[in-house]
């Protein structure tokens, strides 16, 4: 059997039952995340999961959810009014959705719109568990490079927003979005994601006997039709299922002879200096930001490998609900943000923030520390990734001091469930018999290394983690040191280099050690 854990029903993993509550858009209100808390207390072990996707995970329960429970949560609007449509994936949106300075468009009202659709209409439970939609509203905190089957991104054409159809068609999540071309207004989306589900349920074979309907057998994907019947040819399906012609676009460019390529009926031409997006920056979700309303703010908060305890999650929830709007928005990066704050109560709020054990700052180790739920949880994981990310970050965090992130990526096998994107140094879990004994250890990459190379450039393959610690603090020792300029990140830094003499160079014994009490 194959799918998302879901409230409905739950999956068997390592350490228990694990169920997911799926949260469009990752906002909840602090009542909702209250009682998320109680839920974890009651049936779990205490604590919840961010995943990659802003939902919430509720891991290690040992007992059946009854049915009570579950209204309260439909009440409330953390579960499906329809069972059977929970095992789809979370709708993602920015996390500053609304917010943010520099965003095209508020995309909250199309999520939830989508949402409604999706939850309502039971003829949708035949779908693949994975089948995943994203909305991008432009602005500088973007989830347009997350992987999804279909994303919608903000652009601005002829002081007019639009958003552009981009497509998932390949078996990599680390492979880019194809755009299709097809621009669409807002009022517009939701009805072409409505049409692009039906032609897939269309050509989707679903084997029906001896199946639970929202817990199905391996289904094809959506980019596998997408392969089998040609692009082409399947929005040209979905064309048929609209209320309104399909506006394609294209950059324009010179024929043979100098002269412009001419228009197509329903299509127009898109130069560069029509069509503006802000340049995402990283980490904008991680610290005090302005919001575009005037006199607020918002927060973004370290949470070490994405993991809650109820406790400080009640704290969270007392902290939006005194300070602020009593909004808590989950971002794909294991994070979350408090929005909605008054400038006069932002250093109360970091100092709760710090007394719940959690941190604020995006150069703080943990900021872009990402883990997988490793092997006590997970029996396709080698390592521990989640106790030796936060062992690694306890020991780093002792002995040097960071201005800029780096993203430290543990994942306990080669399906890379944690994170779908390159990192900075990505470390993949291995396990080897010395001795008799199974060692765990560590594959390292870096950078970005070409298209086949998912996780970046192999320099080490083979570390065990008790000497990984070392091993990383060196690292970034080195590169502190001897980066071209204090902008260069560590990405840039790698990338300039060969294996061969990065390996020689971070070999090097005489390192300078750059550590807390020299800077002091």
């Amino acid at each position: 059997m194959s799918g998302c854990p879901g409230l409905f029903y739950q999956t068997s993993a390592r350490d228990g039952t694990l169920s997911r509550i799926r949260i469009p858009g990752g906002i909840l209100t602090s009542q909702q995340f209250r009682v998320i808390a109680d839920l974890a207390d009651e049936f779990g072990e205490g604590y919840t999961n961010i995943t990659n996707r802003a939902n919430l995970q509720i891991r290690a329960i040992r007992k059946e959810i009854p049915g009570n429970v579950l209204t309260v949560l439909q009440e409330i609007g953390v579960a499906s009014a329809i069972p059977e449509i929970d095992h789809l994936r979370n709708i993602m949106g920015s996390p500053t959705a609304g917010i943010n300075l520099y965003e095209l468009i508020d995309i909250r009202p199309l999520i939830c719109e989508l949402d409604n659709y999706i939850t309502t209409h039971a003829e949708l439970a035949p779908l693949s568990p994975k089948f995943s939609v994203a909305f991008d509203g432009g602005g500088s905190v973007s989830i347009g490079d997350r992987p999804n089957d279909i994303v919608l991104s903000a652009v601005m054409v002829d002081h007019n927003v639009y958003f552009r159809l981009k497509l998932n068609l390949s078996t990599s999540v680390f492979e880019p979005l194809i755009d299709t071309g097809i621009l669409l207004k807002p009022e517009e989306c939701i009805e072409i994601v409505a049409a692009l589900a039906k032609v897939y349920l269309q050509h989707l074979t679903v084997k029906t006997e001896n199946t639970i309907p929202h817990r199905k057998s391996r289904q094809p994907r959506l980019w596998e039709i997408l392969n089998n019947l040609g692009i082409e040819r399947f929005l040209q399906e979905v064309e048929s299922h609209l209320s309104y012609p399909v506006r394609r676009v294209f950059q324009e460019k010179e024929t043979i002879g100098g002269d412009k390529q001419t228009n197509r009926q329903g299509e127009f031409s898109l130069s560069p200096s029509d069509s503006l997006q802000v340049n995402p920056i990283r980490y904008k979700h991680i610290g005090v930001h302005p919001q575009r309303q005037k006199g607020l703010s918002y927060i973004g908060v370290v949470v070490p490998v994405g993991k809650l305890d109820t406790w400080q999650m009640r704290g969270l929830a007392d902290i939006a609900e005194t300070y602020a709007s009593g909004t808590l928005r989950l971002t794909p990066w294991q994070n979350l943000l408090i929005s909605d704050i008054p400038q006069q109560w932002i250093p109360n709020i970091q100092s709760k923030i710090d007394n719940l054990g959690l941190h604020w700052s995006a150069t703080h180790i943990h900021s872009a520390l990402v883990a997988c739920a490793g092997n006590t949880g997970c029996a396709s994981s080698a390592t521990d990734t989640k106790s030796h990310a936060l062992a690694l970050a306890e020991y780093l965090d002792s002995r040097l001091i960071l201005d800029q992130a780096i993203n430290i990526h543990f994942t306990g096998c080669e399906k890379s469930c944690a994170q779908h994107t390159k990192s900075d140094i990505t470390l993949v879990g291995l396990n080897i018999e010395n001795k008799g004994e199974v060692v765990e250890g560590y594959k390292v990459c870096v950078g970005d290394g070409n298209s086949n190379e998912k996780f970046g450039r192999e320099i080490y393959s083979w570390v065990p983690f008790t000497e990984l610690p070392q091993l990383v603090e060196r690292m970034l020792q080195i590169y502190i040191a001897e980066r071209n300029t204090p902008n260069q990140s560590f990405r840039e830094f790698v990338n300039q280099y060969i294996i061969a003499d990065l390996q020689q160079l971070f070999e090097k014994r005489e390192w300078l050690v750059v550590s807390k009490q020299t800077n002091n």
